[in-house]
């Protein structure tokens, strides 16, 4: 896996509307990202990746993942799934509502 650096994307507008509106007084994730953002970038991992190869998932998304999954004592599968089924954590994450999520061996 190689890291291509992107920019951290804008939470998508519908995510937003939609949160807002399924947790008008927000929730811990959704406090977390309006109040400290996303705690890192892509480039703060850039040295872990080769040059070459497959284009890893965002490293500051997997990293933002792996701290929910402990603060909700999931299983690498459930957090997978809460990243496919979960407002709040797609809201966090910058991802589209109909964004499918990765695999559990990513987390």
């Amino acid at each position: 896996m190689s890291l291509r650096p992107q920019p951290v994307p804008l939470v998508p507008d519908e995510t937003v509307r939609v949160a807002r509106a399924a947790f008008p007084r927000g929730n811990i994730f959704i406090m977390l990202r309006d109040e400290i953002g996303t705690l890192a970038n892509d480039e703060d991992f850039a040295a872990l990746f080769p040059t070459h190869g497959q284009p890893a998932a965002a490293p500051w998304r997997l990293a933002l993942v792996t701290i929910f999954q402990f603060i909700e004592g999931l299983s690498d599968r459930a957090a997978a799934d809460s990243v496919r089924s979960r407002i709040d954590w797609k809201y966090a994450l910058s991802l589209e509502l109909t964004e499918s999520g990765f695999d559990s061996s990513e987390v």
